[in-house]
């Protein structure tokens, strides 16, 4: 069986991890000049980092077993996190149940409810109860009024903006379940993973294993769409016949390839300029599916700017919604001695901030850069990076489970696994490799 796959991401590499092991031939085209999607990298102090940043839980299970597939896994670190909340100028450390008793925005009573609800959601692990609550109701029900304003409203607001009152309660269960799963029995320390020069290590490993199993990796390659005939996938187009093989050159390669099944992991919005024959019912699940933006500063700087590793801005008069400060999870010597700083944003993708450059969205952020540390000055900026991923976040509603695509679509031997299929847990490089795995396995069902 020969699969094409489209998108040399973690879902997508995972999955012709998957086909070459099993003894099938794929071709995998990625559009980028590098493998990994969402988890590029760039250099820093003479060491990669990541574009967006990332980390692993202990419960990422998936991911934590092909870095030691791969070889890497002497290089993985545990390593305590800090985490802190931004409230009226203010920040508040967020890490044990000391922290959250002197959390002063609300009352005594509200802190004890935000604990045990917290809890709660910590070890109640039958999510589909939550499936048809929202966020807003039950959390406004169970934690109460004050701590939904002043917690987890912002902080649902600051990702997903006018649309935060239509997520569904299973998503944010996922996102505390699995948070607090890393941590300890006392939930006094959180440990988070994090692979010794970038997670990029990993996604350059899957290249080359895979093309030493004879599969096939090109990058520079943009497939302009899929090959249909009688209700069912053929093969691929791309839009030019010229790539870099990886592990190789550019090279002149056909524009139409044959396969015998295809597998997108491309956004929805994309598979549909792949596949303009799709079905309308199908069409019309991907096309109700919203995304949010994603849009980073990252800034290399002289001094630390703050001491907190994971910063949640809840305070909705800043213009964006997280600090994640690398340097105090690993340490600057790693980057040279530099301190890195993400400076993290959902927008909508019409949003106007979107269109700015990164020195122009760094002259908005500056001003709430101050609040967070009155000594910093632009001065300590050495470099500014500026990322943008329209792609970044999947809106996931109440009831959501009846309306996400199937990873089987109704053309035959077409199949679409993207970040909109990772329900309930959130999107990340470990569910991607799930999903990528459980293509590959409806693939070789479906196939013989």
């Amino acid at each position: 069986m020969r699969v094409g796959i489209i998108g040399g991401g973690a879902a997508g590499l995972a999955a012709a991890w998957d086909l070459v092991k099993a003894g099938h031939g794929v071709v995998v085209f990625e559009r980028a000049p590098w493998l990994g999607g969402q988890v590029s990298t760039f250099t820093v102090g003479g060491t990669e980092v990541e574009r967006f940043y990332h980390h692993l839980f202990r419960g990422d299970v998936y991911f934590i077993d092909l870095i030691g597939e791969l070889g890497l896994g002497k290089d993985l670190l545990w390593l305590p996190s800090t985490v802190g909340f931004f409230w009226e100028g203010q920040v508040y450390n967020f890490v044990t149940p000391l922290d959250l008793l002197r959390f002063k925005p609300v009352s005594v009573v509200d802190r004890i409810r935000l604990g045990l609800t917290s809890l709660y959601l910590r070890y109640e692990s039958n999510w589909a109860r939550f499936e048809k609550l929202t966020a807003r109701d039950w959390l406004i029900k169970w934690a109460g009024r004050r701590n939904y304003e002043t917690v987890w409203g912002p902080l649902l607001r600051g990702k997903f903006g006018d649309l935060a009152e239509e997520v569904g309660m299973a998503w944010l269960w996922g996102k505390i379940h699995l948070r607090f799963a890393s941590r300890d029995r006392g939930m006094q320390k959180e440990l988070l993973g994090y692979l010794r020069g970038s997670f990029g290590r990993v996604y350059r490993a899957l290249g080359d294993a895979i093309t030493a199993r004879g599969g096939r990796v090109f990058v520079g390659a943009q497939v302009e769409g899929v090959l249909t005939a009688d209700g069912e996938a053929r093969g691929v187009r791309l839009a030019h016949g010229r790539a870099v093989e990886w592990g190789g050159r550019a090279v002149e390669i056909p524009t139409e390839w044959a396969f015998d099944a295809v597998l997108a992991t491309v956004p929805g919005w994309v598979f549909l300029r792949l596949v303009p024959e799709l079905p309308a019912p199908y069409a019309d699940l991907i096309r109700a599916i919203r995304y949010q933006a994603a849009v980073c500063l990252v800034l290399v700087l002289k001094e630390r700017l703050s001491p907190v590793y994971w910063l949640n801005i809840a305070d909705r008069s800043v213009p964006f919604v997280g600090v994640i400060e690398q340097t105090n999870l690993l340490p600057p010597e790693e980057y040279g001695g530099k301190h890195i700083v993400y400076i993290a944003n959902y927008l909508a993708r019409d949003h106007p901030l979107l269109r700015l450059s990164g020195p122009e969205l760094f002259r908005v952020y500056l001003p709430h850069l101050r609040r967070i540390n009155p000594r910093f000055d632009p001065a300590w900026v050495e470099e500014l990076h500026h990322h943008r991923e329209d792609a970044a976040q999947p809106v996931i509603t109440a009831n959501y489970r009846g309306r996400m695509p199937p990873l089987r679509t109704p053309i035959r031997r077409l199949y679409l696994a993207n970040t909109t299929q990772i329900y309930p847990e959130d999107r990340g490089q470990n569910y991607s490799v799930r999903l990528g795995y459980q293509a590959s396995r409806l693939i070789q069902q479906d196939l013989g």
